[in-house]
């Protein structure tokens, strides 16, 4: 439609949205709206609560579906119908999120449709907060937003604004627009929720086992402003993370400076430096396996306690020293894991270069790859990767990181249990 320029990610996206108990019901007609617009289908669930604000038939007309609202409906739940809506969406989205749904989703009381659909979901859950400001800021609503970020939630607001009851401050639910923008980047994530936490996923490739991989660059300082630095983002080191996590692995992810939100169900260090990234691998527990899938800086300078000036327009002298290999250190440690897996960036003779890395460091494969100038790699989110092992090289087509990742590991799952490197 002229002037319209809306994304491909809700096409076909099924969506859940559970509609709380608050004036802001009112959006979520729009919020539907918006949503459909966008081709994405919408179920509703309303809560008794919602009912006094927006009627069932709204959302009806909105989304051309039944609107779910009791628990004990004879005909709903003859095919035991929570559960059946909990594992049919993409994304739950909870919208308005009032004080009342977070305090027993946090909880996990299951005391009516929505919330026993809240505690039977394998899925991610976007909640939109709604509430007076000073039920916002209240300790207890604090905690149990954290619980629920804990346990994998996502959030969208609230924002600061006038509010129905005359106050002023945070507890505006997010506008649709934003809601929408919210839904859009949660797809974009694996939706589904890790498993609690010593509990693996069913079927696990990698259950019982413990991944620990290193991700994103180093950051060296030159004094308390500069650094030495790469320009890479970490997507694929916490594709792979999460991917790990996802196969039934306890992972510990390492990561350098990355603007990116740790993936579920990983233990996560962060550090800044690769001396810091070393001993964080030094003092992780024993693995199984081991992916370098961090930039890690191959030197550094003796930083400077002060921020160096110019003088004179000249320009200071560096003297670079070089950083411990991590990779080499593991694949040629004492407590060696049974798998080593590197990564080669390289901006030519790529099957060469990583070939040679394999011998040099010691490690069982490396997947390397083009980071050349417009291969789109760094920061990217596609990757074209070569599996390099002492027999051989596997080439994958181009693929989203996150593909790359589970292939990644689906191999290594392979390897680990019987199956020769090839």
């Amino acid at each position: 439609m002229a002037g319209k320029r809306w994304t491909q990610g809700l096409k076909a996206k099924r969506i859940l949205l559970i509609v709380g108990g608050g004036i802001a019901a009112y959006k979520s007609l729009d919020l539907v709206r918006r949503l459909r617009e966008r081709g994405a289908g919408v179920r509703v669930v309303m809560t008794s609560a919602a009912k006094q604000f927006v009627t069932p038939l709204a959302f009806v007309s909105l989304t051309n579906e039944k609107v779910y609202d009791d628990l004990f409906s004879a005909t709903d739940e003859q095919e035991i119908g929570h559960i059946q809506l909990s594992r049919d969406a993409d994304l739950i989205v909870v919208a308005p999120a009032t004080a009342h749904i977070l305090a027993r989703a946090a909880q996990g009381l299951c005391d009516g449709l929505a919330t026993t659909v809240l505690l039977a979901t394998d899925k991610r859950i976007l909640y939109a907060p709604a509430m007076n400001v000073r039920m916002w800021l209240h300790p207890a609503t604090q905690r149990n937003v954290s619980t629920l970020k804990d346990d994998g939630a996502l959030f969208v607001g609230p924002n600061a604004g006038d509010m129905a009851c005359g106050e002023y401050g945070s507890g505006r639910m997010s506008e649709p627009l934003e809601i929408v923008e919210a839904i859009e980047d949660a797809l974009k994530e694996d939706t589904r929720l890790p498993p609690p936490e010593g509990l693996v996923a069913s079927g696990g490739a990698l259950a019982g086992l413990h991944v620990v991989v290193t991700s994103g660059p180093t950051h060296e300082a030159i004094d308390p402003v500069r650094y030495i630095a790469n320009r890479s983002s970490g997507k694929q080191g916490h594709a792979i993370a999460a991917a790990a996590a996802s196969a039934g692995a306890r992972v510990t992810l390492i990561a350098g400076p990355v603007a990116l939100a740790d993936p579920p169900g990983c233990e996560v260090i962060h550090v800044e430096n690769a001396r810091d990234m070393l001993a964080a691998v030094e003092a992780a527990p024993p693995a199984d396996i081991f992916i370098g899938a961090a930039a890690v800086a191959d030197w550094r300078v003796e930083a400077a306690s002060d921020k160096m000036k110019k003088e004179n327009g000249g320009a200071p002298s560096l003297a670079l020293v070089e950083n411990p290999d991590i990779l080499a250190r593991v694949a040629q440690g004492k407590n060696r894991p049974r798998l080593v897996v590197g990564f080669a960036a390289e901006t030519r003779d790529v099957l060469r270069h990583a070939q040679e890395k394999l011998a040099r460091k010691g490690c069982d494969l490396i997947v390397a790859n083009d980071v050349g100038a417009g291969s789109g790699v760094f920061g990217g989110d596609s990757n074209e990767a070569h599996l390099v092992s002492r027999t051989g090289v596997e080439s994958w087509p181009r693929l989203s990181k996150k593909e790359v990742a589970a292939r990644l590991v689906a191999r290594l799952a392979q390897i680990f249990h019987g199956e020769a490197v090839s």
